[in-house]
């Protein structure tokens, strides 16, 4: 065990997917209940967070996971792990509770340096499967591992593992989610193929941004605790049982629901690739002839094999690699030796400081690039994020912060991603800063200067991203003051009108007359509507007005809200837009959230 437990934030941190790392824990659930739908949702980027059953609102976040006999053979990748609480008197645990659920990876690599896949079954112990698993046919002289992914805090492996080289930790110190067997076997044999040609993996290709498709060490992807969880997917019954994802047993049972490992790996081969276009490298899946998987091993191999520098392996400030809070040079190497990467020669070798460094030069700047592909996909976790991009946005700021990698300290910098969230504590909105400033700047008089509200030294405001919907187009800084607020739409497709309720500040102009306006593609798009509202004594407005004739079924998600300042005038000589958000649309409903944004 861990002689540090996994803090709660680290619940809520890190990855969209590794243990959802953000605030309340509900995993990554994938829709479609077969491979064809699966394969879609790989390619198009598609979630949803069903809550499986009903649960308690404290669960056991520290499960043990019984491991089979002679697990490394065909009979033991086909023969159920049991899950199981590691202290009864915590509660249970359950892989039906998507806080609890535990995932197996297995690959195998045979010797004319095929690769394929086959995901090991979860169960409650003492429980059947919903359907028994395939036994795979597995060639003579095939090396197989497996990776463990868990959705919770610590899980423990127990069971007679002899000779699997399996390695949950070093010295009684647990990874936490995180476990291997055999791994640096099959990474060997798969080397070896690579050096003879007999294995080619495939390069990463061109992301829709124009740049290259990101790998699992590309520090425009990672947090701060790469590499960790699988990609396995699992059904899971209305009585709690599960089968292996397979499209023969998506089509027998009735009423099952997809359940997945909050992983960064996921996180990759799913969402990112999706909305930049890219293509995660997939195997054939042995349990479900036919289909072909993503996995971790696939992800590491292409990742050593075709990632620019700098790459990111897994520093010693990671959580995961700490033991009782301080770095541990055998546990950072024992995690890298699980996941294809160079140990270390020294802590020094595994500088935090330096992979901060990467993170910040790298990060922020991508994400803002991406922006404009991420914004309109939807969140791997609603309860963290409203969108693709603002989940990536908090994600980032964690990992960057105190609660993470402490970035901020080991740099003496402010966080570069500022967050706005709603009462939920949900982001709906980043400021993204590439240059922050000093954390603890001093004006030279002995004297901490006033707050630089993010100001990137050029004497410019950063961009603030809206993590909605729209066109695309990022806002860039107006030269005043911003209005701030959102405004949220109502649309009667009978009536054909919609109800716009405004809850809107522009500060420090008391009982002033702005102009709100609708625009169509962007902020400074053709006009749909336009009125002037009046600010109180505060500088605000609480009001609710009417667009009429609007002909749509659905609210149209093109639309711009946007509040203009009629005393000011902007380059184009027109109205200042001092403040726009794009309108997150969800069928007759939607929603905009204010920043910044410039005249055209």
């Amino acid at each position: 065990m861990l002689t540090k437990p996994r803090r709660a934030s680290k619940l809520l941190e890190t990855s969209m997917y590794s243990r959802r790392k953000h605030r309340r824990f509900s995993p990554l659930l994938l829709v479609g209940l077969c491979v064809p739908i699966l394969l879609a949702l790989i390619a198009g980027g598609v979630f949803i967070l069903p809550r499986l059953g009903s649960h308690a609102a404290a669960v056991n976040a520290d499960c043990t996971l019984i491991v089979p006999s002679m697990p490394l053979t065909a009979q033991g990748l086909a023969t159920p792990y049991q899950l199981v609480a590691t202290d009864p008197a915590q509660g249970p645990c359950n892989e039906a509770n998507a806080a609890q659920a535990a995932f197996v990876q297995g690959a195998i690599i045979d010797p004319t340096g095929k690769i394929s896949v086959y995901n090991p079954l979860v169960v409650d112990q003492g429980t059947q499967p919903a359907i028994k698993p395939t036994v795979p046919q597995l060639a003579q002289g095939s090396v197989v591992a497996l990776w463990f992914g868990f959705n919770g805090n610590n899980l423990t492996l127990q069971g007679t593992m002899g000779g699997s080289h399996c390695v949950n930790g070093v010295n009684g110190s647990i990874f936490g989610q995180f476990a291997y067997c055999n791994a640096p076997a099959f990474f060997r044999a798969a080397n070896r193929a690579i050096r003879a040609g007999n294995l080619t993996p495939p390069a990463l290709g061109m992301a829709n941004d124009g740049q290259t498709c990101m790998s699992v060490r590309d520090f425009g992807l990672v947090d701060m605790d790469q590499s960790d969880n699988v990609t396995t997917i699992y059904l899971v019954t209305g009585n709690g049982q599960t089968a292996q994802m397979t499209a023969a047993n998506a089509a027998t049972l009735q009423n099952t629901q997809p359940a997945t490992n909050a992983s960064d790996n996921r996180l990759l081969d799913v969402g990112v690739d999706g909305a930049l276009g890219c293509q995660p490298w997939m195997a054939p899946n042995l349990a479900d002839p036919g289909n072909m998987v993503p996995a971790l091993p696939l992800n590491e191999l292409q990742a050593a094999a075709q990632q620019a520098a700098p790459i990111a392996l897994v520093p010693a400030g990671d959580p995961m690699v700490l033991n009782n809070n301080q770095p541990d040079l055998n546990k950072t190497n024992a995690y890298r030796r699980g996941v294809d990467q160079q140990p270390a020669a020294s802590l020094n070798d595994a500088s935090t400081t330096t992979y901060c460094n990467n993170l910040l030069k790298i990060g922020p700047a991508r994400l803002q690039l991406d922006m404009q592909f991420t914004q309109n996909r939807p969140s791997p976790d609603a309860a963290a994020a409203n969108s693709l991009f603002t989940f990536l946005a908090q994600r980032f700021s964690t990992s960057f912060g105190p609660n993470g990698l402490n970035c901020t300290g080991l740099l003496n910098l402010q966080n570069p991603i500022t967050l706005t969230t709603d009462g939920n504590g949900v982001a709906t909105a980043a400021t993204i800063n590439p240059t922050p400033a000093p954390a603890n700047a001093n004006n030279g008089n002995g004297q901490t200067p006033a707050p630089t509200n993010g100001n990137n030294g050029n004497g410019q405001t950063p961009t603030p991203v809206n993590g909605n919907g729209g066109n695309g187009q990022t806002p860039t800084p107006a030269a005043s003051s911003t209005a701030q607020g959102t405004a949220t739409f109502n649309l009667d497709p009978n009536a054909g009108n919609v109800n716009m309720a405004l809850n809107i500040t522009y500060p420090n102009h008391p009982n002033q007359a702005v102009k709100v306006n609708v625009r169509a593609g962007s902020c400074t798009g053709s006009l749909i509507s336009t009125q002037s509202e009046n600010l109180d004594g505060q500088s605000a407005n609480n009001t609710n007005t009417v667009i009429n004739n609007v002909q749509d079924q659905a609210l149209p998600n093109n639309w711009f809200f946007t509040v203009a300042d009629p005393q000011q005038t902007g380059p184009d000589g027109q109205q200042l837009t001092v403040g726009c958000g794009s309108v997150v649309a969800n069928g007759t409903t939607g929603t905009a959230t204010l920043g910044p944004a410039a005249q055209q």
